[in-house]
């Protein structure tokens, strides 16, 4: 019986061009064998299964190569290659510094270290796992680390840089290894099971090469553990997420889509089936969270690259993500999140997923409902184009936020103070004594102007505003109780806006109807008008530094 042969062995690459997601390693490498500018002592960092002790025996292949190749690389056939690919090299050695880590293992390695190689050019130590050296035997190894013989060469790998010491790094160069993406572990899966003769689903293979984590040898060690598992020697999707006991994606579709048609009643459902499979609440709520981070990477064209799924899967990400706004996707990955970092301490960790899913299920009808709001007081952009462009003759669209039935006319006062002081929770609405009633007045046109003088008064006892932004308009024109404002610029609309509660409130209190208001911009270039309150010198600020406004709405501040 022929002995087996992990893939993680029997593929492991010979030469620089056959590693795997590390071009700028190997690529530095090779320049530095090309050109003789090798350092003394490398330090190889990265995460498990990447290609650390890989590359480093390779180099150490390599820079005692006989007839070394124009790119840099090996040829393999000189009897250094022959000795190395043998396992039988006497100019290469390798110390785990995991089982090899007291100060007398390190001493010995330091006598070795003065013995000149009796063929070639270079004796390479490879010190494993380095950052399991005791501190005594780190202490042994700086001498020689920083002083070593010319034909000595130490190539360390640790998958904790932080461990080792700063008098260690400082002595090495050092190569920081990458996570393998998930593209290229595919595509490395894809040429073993060629290789081997195994047919294959690409979505399987996706699928090992994503739950590898960067990983090489993880991916491979699964490939060999699912192609065993399958005895016609294929491996397909359902095989891979059975093994690996992974939750089918269809799973997450279904459960977007309910989100997003508020079906809470088939969430919980779909919920509970998937912890009987046996599958962890936390588990359940990562994928779900990335996969809502798939949806909203779809969304934008720009960033389709960044969508590590299989072709197959990629339209059913787009067709969620036309479904509803981005902000929808980002609520409900920020409840995800909450999730995620409070669940360990949670002592009914179902109820928590359930509870998250509850919100997210408000989540769509609730921004939908924000959203819609918000357009119905807001222009569209022709609107406020027309508006900019107006003449002073014509009547110009309103600019303002509130709800537009606000400025429709004959309000009637008393009857309303009748109606609101019959509610018994009236004093919450609203508080008008006896004296207040007497003192609403008729609004007429002619009375419109002296209403303003009044008000402005008014503001400033009983507000305390030092100015009203009704008094800085350029221009005013006064019809049927309308009256029509120009301004020199958006940013004093943008505060007469503001004002407007200030201007209904005192109306509401001494007259029996609001006037309505239209604003334009001013078509006129108008005399500078000198600011004096902390507004308006924050305003004059942003004519002349765009930026300060910029700051400003980022902020969400206000100028007081």
């Amino acid at each position: 019986m022929q002995n087996f042969v992990v893939s993680a062995r029997k593929y492991r690459p010979s030469t620089f061009e056959t590693v795997v997601g590390q071009a700028h390693i190997t690529t530095t490498l090779k320049n530095a064998i090309r050109t003789n500018h090798l350092a003394q002592a490398f330090l190889f960092c990265g995460p498990r299964g990447v290609g650390k002790t890989t590359c480093a025996r390779i180099l150490a292949k390599t820079i005692n190569c006989e007839n070394l190749q124009a790119d840099g690389e090996a040829c393999g056939t000189c009897p250094s290659c022959q000795s190395y690919q043998n396992n039988n090299s006497f100019n290469i050695h390798e110390l785990d510094a995991a089982s090899n880590n007291s100060v007398d293992d390190i001493r010995n390695l330091n006598e070795q270290v003065r013995i000149p190689p009796q063929y070639g050019n270079y004796k390479v130590y490879i010190i494993d796992e380095v950052h399991m050296l005791s501190q005594a035997a780190f202490n042994a190894f700086l001498k020689t680390l920083e002083e070593p013989p010319r034909y000595a060469i130490f190539i360390l790998a640790t998958t904790e840089k932080h461990k080792i010491l700063p008098t260690i790094l400082s002595r090495c160069q050092i190569f920081d290894f990458n996570r393998i993406k998930i593209s290229d572990i595919s595509n490395q899966l894809i040429k073993v099971a060629q290789s081997e003769g195994i047919e294959y689903e690409d979505e399987g293979l996706r699928i090992i090469a994503q739950k590898a984590d960067g990983g090489m040898r993880d991916a491979l060690s699964m490939f060999d553990m699912i192609s065993t598992f399958s005895a016609d020697k294929k491996i397909s999707y359902a095989q891979v997420i059975t093994n690996l006991h992974i939750l089918d994606s269809d799973y997450y579709f279904r459960i977007t889509d309910y989100i997003l048609d508020g079906n809470v009643g088939s969430l919980l459902v779909v919920f509970d089936e998937i912890l009987q499979k046996g599958f962890d609440g936390h588990h359940f709520i990562l994928g779900l969270a990335d996969h809502f981070r798939n949806v909203l990477v779809a969304s934008d064209p720009a960033t389709h690259s960044l969508l590590e799924i299989g072709d197959d899967k990629k339209p059913l990400f787009l067709q969620q993500a036309s479904r509803t706004s981005n902000g929808v996707f980002l609520n409900l990955l920020s409840l995800a999140s909450t999730v995620d970092l409070h669940y360990k301490n949670s002592k009914n960790q179902r109820l928590l997923v359930e509870l998250c899913l509850l919100k997210m299920a408000n989540v769509p009808a609730t921004i939908a409902s924000i959203e819609a709001e918000k357009k119905k007081h807001s222009l569209t952009e022709s609107e406020k184009q027309s508006f900019k462009t107006a003449q002073p003759s014509l009547v110009v669209k309103d600019q303002g936020k509130l709800d537009r039935s606000h400025f429709k006319a004959t309000i009637n006062i008393k009857e309303s103070v009748k109606v609101i002081s019959s509610q018994p929770d009236a004093t919450e609405f609203i508080n008008f004594s006896a004296e207040t009633i007497n003192e609403i007045q008729n609004l007429s046109v002619d009375g419109l102007a002296k209403a303003k003088e009044q008000y402005i008064q008014w503001l400033k006892t009983e507000i305390k505003a030092p100015v009203s932004h009704w008094s800085l308009a350029i221009e005013e024109h006064f019809e049927n109780t309308t009256c029509y404002l120009t301004f020199s610029n958006d940013l004093l609309i943008e505060d007469f806006q503001k004002e407007k509660a200030h201007i209904h409130r005192f109306f509401s209190l001494h007259y029996d109807r609001i006037p309505q208001f239209e604003t334009r911009i001013s078509d006129q270039p108008v005399a500078e008008i000198k600011p004096y309150t902390n507004s308006e010198k924050f305003n004059f600020l942003g004519k002349k530094h765009p930026k300060i406004l910029l700051l400003k709405a980022r902020l969400g501040l206000e100028a007081n």
